[in-house]
C-alpha cells in the first residue's frame, strides 16, 4: 500500500467519512461499508485530502489540461486539487456543471470556462458509473475531450454488465479510469488494522457476491 493510499483511508476515518456496519445503496445492495467525502468538509483538513488526489495523480501520471468536478462533491475536489496544483506551479482550468441548466445571467450549466483539450474528471466515489457516464457525455458535448478519471474509492462493483464500471467506461470511453483506493485495497487495509477485523469476513464476502 502506498503512503497517499495509506493517508487517505486514516483520514476518511477519522473524518467518519468511511464507515463500516450494513448500509443500503442507491441500487439496494446492502453493503458492509460506506464512503461519503462530504464528512470531509466537517473541520477536515482538505489540504491533507487535497494532497492525496494530487500524490496519486503524479503517481499515475494522468495527463491532462484541464479541471472537471461533477456537481456535487467533485466541486469542492476540484477545487481544493487545482488549488494544490497552482500552490505547486501548476495552473489547470477548473470548471464543474450546475444540476440544474441556468437560463438567466450567463445562463448554461458550466461553472468556469468550458472544459478544453484534454479533461481530467474528479469526483468521490465510483459504483455503477452512472455519474461518471454523465459527466464524460457533457464534456463531449462542449467538444473535449475527457482523458482521465480519478476518484478516491472504486467500489470495483459489476456495472451495467458482468465487467467493473471502470472497466466499463474504459471500454466504452477510451479513458483512463484511477482511484486512490479501490475495496481490494480497503480490505488490505482492514486486514492490518485489527480494530477492524470484525468486518472483514462480511467485506470479503460482499466482495465475492458483487465485485466483477
Amino acid at each position: 500500500m502506498k503512503d497517499y493510499q495509506q493517508s487517505f483511508l486514516n483520514l476518511a476515518i477519522k473524518a467518519k467519512a468511511l464507515q463500516f456496519g450494513e448500509f443500503k445503496l442507491k441500487s439496494g445492495r446492502l453493503s458492509p461499508y460506506f464512503f461519503n467525502a462530504a464528512n470531509m468538509l466537517n473541520g477536515f483538513n482538505l489540504y491533507e485530502l487535497a494532497k492525496c488526489y494530487v500524490d496519486a495523480i503524479n503517481d499515475k501520471n494522468l495527463d491532462f489540461d484541464c479541471i472537471y468536478g461533477p456537481a456535487y462533491k467533485g466541486i469542492f475536489l476540484g477545487s481544493i486539487v487545482a488549488a494544490l496544483f497552482s500552490e505547486r506551479g501548476k495552473n489547470y482550468p477548473l470548471s464543474f456543471n450546475r444540476k440544474e441548466e441556468k437560463n438567466h445571467g450567463e445562463g448554461g450549466n458550466i461553472i468556469g470556462a468550458n472544459p478544453k483539450g484534454k479533461v481530467l474528471i474528479i469526483d468521490d466515489v465510483l459504483s455503477a458509473g452512472t455519474a461518471g457516464r454523465e459527466s464524460i457525455e457533457s464534456i463531449h458535448s462542449l467538444d473535449a475531450i475527457p482523458a482521465c478519471f480519478i476518484v478516491g474509492l472504486d467500489r470495483q462493483e459489476k456495472g451495467q454488465s458482468e465487467i467493473s464500471s471502470s472497466e466499463e467506461l474504459k471500454n466504452e470511453f477510451n479513458l483512463r479510469v484511477e482511484s486512490i483506493v479501490n475495496l481490494d485495497t480497503l480490505i488490505t487495509f482492514v486486514e492490518k488494522e485489527s480494530k477492524f477485523n470484525s468486518y472483514l469476513s462480511q467485506l470479503n464476502k460482499y466482495r465475492e457476491t458483487w465485485s466483477a
